[in-house]
């Protein structure tokens, strides 16, 4: 189980761009412009939880922007991320994990109970990673609805 404080694990994945080209993006990617890095893991592309989640980080990008890098992770299909980038002008990194390996080295994929039945699928997560690559603030089994918001002030915190 990764904790904040830990040095966040290493990957590479294939996936789309804030401008929508398809490319292999690793973390050392994301880190690189030397910002905090928002790594946020959903379900699904276009379902209503992650949709909401999602349009709220687009709405919220010019408030992190100079200091964050957004990035999603979930395991939809390159063509599926692509249908959803365009159908709601996402402007930031998706990323595609099929094989869920990101998933859960980032403790985002596991046992989770739905309408009281256990069963096995991707936690909504998130996580802020430092440019030095260390974990410094997670979230488990987060509620879309409003939650951008506290990663924004969470953000906000830690440029103080």
């Amino acid at each position: 189980m990764l904790k904040e404080g830990d040095k966040a694990p290493d990957f590479c994945l294939k996936g789309l761009d804030p401008e929508g080209n398809e490319k292999e993006i690793c973390l050392k990617d994301l880190l690189s412009e030397g910002k905090y890095l928002i790594l946020y893991f959903y379900p699904k592309d276009n379902t209503p939880g992650c949709t909401t989640e999602a349009c709220d980080f687009r709405d919220n990008l010019n408030v992190v922007k100079g200091k964050a890098v957004v990035a999603g992770v979930s395991p939809d299909s390159i063509n599926s991320h692509r249908k959803f980038k365009e159908k709601y002008s996402l402007n930031f990194f998706l990323l595609s994990d099929p094989e869920k390996k990101v998933l859960s080295l980032f403790d985002a994929y596991g046992e989770k109970k739905m309408y009281g039945k256990i069963t096995k699928g991707v936690i909504r997560s998130t996580y802020i990673i430092s440019p030095e690559g260390k974990i410094v603030k997670k979230w488990r089994n987060v509620r879309a609805k409003g939650h951008v918001q506290k990663v924004v002030e969470e953000l906000e915190k830690l440029n103080r």
